[in-house]
C-alpha cells in the first residue's frame, strides 16, 4: 500500500520593509477562525518597526523563529525549526531584499506554499519598481494577492500601480487599502491590444511579449488561428527538416532576464530561411507535438513573409 505523503502547508508573505506584512500576520494570528490551536511555526526573516505581540495571539500554539541573515536560510535550519515546534503549518514573513529562489531552494521536500501574499507601501512602491525592478518582479510573479497599503484613494492613480502588476502577472489580485482600513479591489479590465477573433491576428510591434504570454497561458484561444507578427528567424542544423525558428528576445524584468521567446515554424522551403533575418511572418498556429520542443507546443505553419528592418526596440517587453 502506497504511503500517503503529508505536506506541510506554507503561507508566504512577501513585500518590502514597512509594507504591512507584520500587521497583517499579527491580525491573522489573533483571529480564532485561523488560530484554532493548530500548531503554527512563524518564521520571521525581516524585522521592521512593528513587532509581534504573541500574548495577543488567539492561541499559545504559535512559535516564532527568526532568520537574521540569508546564510541562515537553509534546509537544515527550516527542518530543525519544524521538528522543534512540532508545527502543522508554517507562516513566513520574507525579507523583501532576498530573492524567492533562495527560499524555494531551502524549503524541505514536503513543504508546499499554499498561499502567497505581497504587501507594499504604496508611497514607496513606484520608487522600488524604478530602482529595484528585479526584486519587484521576483515578488509579484507568483503572488496571489498584492495589497497596496497607505493608499490615498483621492490622490493616487490606481492605473499606475495596476499597470506595473499586470506587466508581471495577470493572475494576481490587487487591493488598495487606505490608512483608515478602507479596501478597494482592483476592477480595471485589461483588453488585449490585438483582436484574437480577426481573420488574421495582427500583433503590433510592441505587443509580442503580451501575445506570447497569452498564447502560452491560453493555447486553446489560438488553435487554428492565423497570425501576423514581426520576428527574427534563426536557422539551426539540429532542427527537423523543413523547420526553422522565429521569435523575439523578451525582457520580463531587467537586462539579466532577457530570453529568446522562440516558436517553431514549418515551411516546405525552410532552406530559404536566413539566419538572424528580421521579417514580418504570416502563419497558422496549431498546438501539437514537435521534436524541436520535445513536447507539445505552438507550431506555426508558414503562409508568407516579407523581410523588414530591425525594429526600433528589438527586445520586447511587457511595459
Amino acid at each position: 500500500m502506497a504511503k500517503t505523503i503529508r505536506y506541510t502547508p506554507v503561507f508566504l508573505f512577501t513585500g518590502f520593509l514597512e509594507g504591512g506584512k507584520t500587521k497583517f500576520i499579527q491580525e491573522t494570528l489573533e483571529d480564532k477562525r485561523f488560530c484554532n490551536k493548530e500548531k503554527t511555526l512563524l518564521i520571521v526573516c525581516e524585522e521592521g518597526e512593528e513587532e509581534y505581540a504573541p500574548d495577543q495571539f488567539a492561541t499559545d500554539s504559535v512559535k516564532i523563529r527568526v532568520i537574521e541573515d540569508i546564510s541562515e536560510l537553509t534546509e537544515e535550519n527550516l527542518a530543525r525549526f519544524l521538528a522543534e515546534t512540532k508545527a502543522e503549518r508554517v507562516l513566513i514573513e520574507y525579507n523583501g531584499m532576498w530573492l524567492l529562489d533562495n527560499l524555494y531552494n531551502a524549503m524541505p521536500k514536503h513543504w508546499m506554499v499554499y498561499q502567497e501574499f505581497m504587501f507594499v507601501d504604496s508611497r514607496t512602491f513606484i520608487s522600488y519598481n524604478n530602482n529595484m525592478r528585479q526584486l519587484v518582479y521576483d515578488k509579484l510573479k507568483s503572488a496571489e494577492l498584492c495589497v497596496f497599503n497607505r493608499f490615498d484613494h483621492q490622490k493616487m492613480d490606481k492605473m499606475e500601480y495596476h499597470k506595473i502588476v499586470r506587466a508581471i502577472s495577470r493572475k494576481c489580485d490587487i487591493a488598495y487599502e487606505d490608512v483608515n482600513g478602507k479596501v478597494v479591489y482592483d476592477d480595471i479590465e485589461d483588453p488585449l491590444p490585438f483582436d484574437v477573433n480577426a481573420p488574421i491576428i495582427e500583433i503590433g510591434d510592441d505587443d509580442y511579449a503580451e501575445w506570447y504570454r497569452d498564447m502560452s497561458e491560453e493555447p486553446a484561444k489560438y488553435e487554428g488561428k492565423t497570425v501576423r507578427f514581426k520576428c527574427k528567424s534563426l536557422v539551426r542544423k539540429k532542427l527537423p527538416e523543413k523547420t526553422f525558428v522565429v521569435g523575439r528576445h523578451v525582457m520580463s524584468c531587467c537586462a539579466d532576464d532577457i530570453q529568446f521567446a522562440a516558436l517553431i515554424c514549418n515551411w516546405d522551403e525552410a532552406e530559404k530561411a536566413k539566419d538572424e533575418q528580421w521579417l514580418i511572418l504570416t502563419a497558422k498556429i496549431n498546438f501539437r507535438f514537435s521534436k524541436a520542443y520535445g513536447r507539445k507546443g505552438p507550431v506555426l505553419t508558414y503562409i508568407e513573409h516579407e523581410e523588414c528592418a530591425v525594429p526600433e526596440q528589438p527586445v520586447a517587453t511587457f511595459y
